[in-house]
Order: C-alpha cells, then sequence, then structure tokens
C-alpha cells in the first residue's frame, strides 16, 4: 500500500507540475488605453521622425508643433512608455552608453494615428489672449495707453512674423513638406492678420 500511495503522491505531486510548466506562455493583451491630443502627437512624431528617443521628440515638438500647440514637454518622457505598454510603439533600449530607450511605431499605432486624422474636429481653436483682454476692459486706460498697448502688440507680432518666414524658408518647398508646411503658412496669415489689426488700434483708437 504505502509503494501505490507514494507512486501516487509523486505522480501528482511532481507529473502536474511538469506537465503545467510545459504549456506555452500566451502573450499579454495590452490593455485599452485612452488616447489624448498628445498620444497622437508622440505617435505622428515617431512616424514622422522614425526612431526617436524622449529627448529626440523634445527637440523636434521646439521646432515646430510647439508654435501652436503648447503644452508641458515632461509630457513626452512619460507619454512614449505607455504607448509603448498598449503596443502602439516599440520600445528598445539601448545597449551600453547612456541606456537611451528608442521608440518606433507598431502597425496598431499607425492605424490608431490614421483613425485620428481622418476625424475632423467638431470646434474652432481656443483664443486666449492677455492683449485682446486687456483690450475688452480698455475703458479703463487712457488713450494714449491703449496706443501703447497695441504698439508693443505690433511688434510682437511682428517677430513672430519673422520665426516663421526664416522657418518657411529653411523648409524650403519640397513635395514632401507641403503639407507639413501648411500649418506654418495658416500662422504666416495668422500673424499678418494680428498686425494689421493693431496697426489699425494703434492709428486710430476706438472711442470710449
Amino acid at each position: 500500500m504505502h509503494g501505490f500511495f507514494g507512486l501516487f503522491y509523486y505522480y501528482y505531486s511532481y507529473g502536474t507540475k511538469r506537465t503545467m510548466s510545459t504549456r506555452p506562455k500566451l502573450k499579454p493583451t495590452p490593455l485599452p488605453v485612452r488616447l489624448s491630443p498628445t498620444s497622437y502627437l508622440v505617435l505622428g512624431l515617431i512616424g514622422l521622425r522614425g526612431a526617436s528617443t524622449p529627448y529626440d521628440l523634445k527637440r523636434a515638438v521646439s521646432r515646430s508643433v510647439s508654435y501652436f500647440w503648447p503644452f508641458p514637454h515632461s509630457q513626452l518622457y512619460g507619454e512614449p512608455e505607455r504607448l509603448a505598454d498598449a503596443g502602439l510603439l516599440l520600445r528598445k533600449d539601448e545597449d551600453g552608453g547612456r541606456h537611451r530607450k528608442v521608440y518606433t511605431l507598431t502597425k496598431d499605432g499607425r492605424r490608431a494615428l490614421q483613425a485620428w486624422v481622418k476625424t475632423p474636429p467638431s470646434e474652432i481653436f481656443e483664443m486666449r489672449d492677455i492683449a485682446v483682454l486687456q483690450l475688452f476692459f480698455s475703458e479703463f486706460m487712457s488713450d494714449d495707453d491703449l496706443v501703447t498697448l497695441a504698439l508693443n502688440q505690433g511688434r510682437l507680432y511682428r517677430e513672430r512674423l519673422a520665426t516663421y518666414q526664416e522657418i518657411a524658408h529653411a523648409a524650403g518647398e519640397t513635395h514632401v513638406k507641403r503639407r507639413r508646411m501648411a500649418s506654418v503658412h495658416l500662422g504666416i496669415a495668422m500673424m499678418k492678420a494680428c498686425i494689421t489689426f493693431w496697426d489699425d488700434i494703434a492709428k486710430n483708437p476706438p472711442a470710449p
């Protein structure tokens, strides 16, 4: 009897464990993730640039989309990792050196990006301009103060216009970049419109 129960114990104690250990390991299914504008910004930049580190993204943002989409650049260090966990980016850790994390776009990431760009927004941009707010309450200032405000705004918009024109000139009008540069041309048109508006306020201050 002892031999029978010993064999019985051996089979269920060790044989079962061996059987379980040979089962193939399943890949964890990425959990659904909520995508924000920053998420799509990261996917889009990596789609345009190719393999990128968070620092690469930060530099690219500072020279492009930050002019029309300001946001905390610190998000560029955590968001790629979150998107990689969701299967939208692929992360590769560099060997040696600074052990940087390099991210590339996956097929799922490209599909998510393409679905987003094909969905038009249902609202126009939100305007938050402190000078326009001051203009609204300009009945509490003199004409000279209003002219000073307008001249200062004209100067600032001319500086930004020069920056946009430099970007457009440096990028050129290659076939590949025409669509991307359209946003810069919108910025140039808006700066010119604002200069015209504030110049008119400076020359002809509205009556209180």
